[in-house]
């Protein structure tokens, strides 16, 4: 007989859950793939577009969405920390705020947006600051820097860069995201860091690499550029070491857990040559013919 959990169907809102995951855990770059495949699956576009609206939302802000606005030279990073409402972003380049199209990626209504007058001095040196540092360590890279305050200024970094080749079966991206508190007369600020490493590689195979890094950290706080230019600094040495220790961890996978899993070679300590393997083999029965 049957067990219950096969008699049982899965609800509707059930489905719209599952759904969801699957969209808001698609590898960088196969967003579409992904909402395709599980689109496929429900056989139900009603059951998809009740959970599609959020998970969008949530997928885009989570990767780090760069977009563009047709007059600027800067992509904009789409991040809670530039949220104001449910689909509209601050772009902070031109102090104006955006509405977004999560599904289609679209921009649409720009309009002026009054940026924290507090925070814009050390908000506007972050990003002249930054700008040169994106330019010389990612070669795709894009970044977004927003500021409030209350009684202390928060200043956010948020860093994307992304490499997607579908024709060799592989796609990539790197995420970081700095939180600079400021205290009102404070002499130093606390920086709060998150670096988050995301490849996918699926020829002959299905492998992802996920792994992330925070840190935590602080600076002297003078004039604005000097505070930006010491924070700048702690971000590229932090960055720098955190990609060093992935290249040697997983070369030292390679050298000691992968060969206790698997020999690189047979015991003969030699690679088998397939090809010709099989020509003896042809020869041999082209002579037995």
């Amino acid at each position: 007989m049957a067990s219950d959990s096969f008699e049982t169907p899965i609800s509707d809102e059930e489905k719209a859950n599952i759904a969801s995951n699957f969209i808001t855990h698609a590898p960088p770059g196969e967003f579409n793939e992904v909402l395709n495949d599980v689109r496929i699956l429900l056989q139900n576009d009603s059951i998809l577009k009740g959970a599609s609206a959020e998970s969008f939302a949530s997928y885009n802000m989570e990767q780090f969405l760069p977009v563009k606005l047709d007059d600027s030279d800067d992509l904009v990073i789409v991040s809670k920390h530039g949220q104001i409402e449910d689909d509209r972003f601050i772009d902070p380049f031109q102090g104006r705020s955006f509405k977004l199209d999560h599904l289609r990626k679209e921009v649409t209504d720009i309009r002026d947006h009054d940026m924290d007058s507090q925070a814009e001095p050390y908000r506007k040196a972050v990003q002249e600051a930054i700008r040169g540092y994106i330019k010389s360590y990612y070669p795709h890279g894009v970044f977004s820097v927003f500021g409030n305050s209350d009684s202390d200024i928060t200043i956010v970094i948020c860093i994307e860069d992304h490499h997607y080749q579908a024709k060799n079966y592989w796609n990539g991206r790197w995420k970081s995201e700095w939180i600079v508190t400021i205290p009102s007369g404070g002499n130093f600020a606390t920086v709060k860091g998150s670096i988050k490493v995301q490849v996918h590689y699926y020829e002959d195979g299905n492998v992802q690499l996920v792994t992330s890094k925070e840190h935590e950290d602080q600076v002297d706080v003078t004039t604005e550029r000097g505070t930006a230019d010491k924070l700048v600094k702690l971000i590229g040495s932090a960055e720098a070491a955190y990609q060093t220790s992935i290249s040697e961890n997983y070369n030292n996978m390679s050298d000691t857990a992968f060969k206790a899993l698997r020999r690189q070679l047979p015991i003969t300590r030699s690679k088998l040559d397939w090809n010709q393997i099989l020509s003896y083999k042809i020869g041999k029965e082209l002579k037995n013919a």
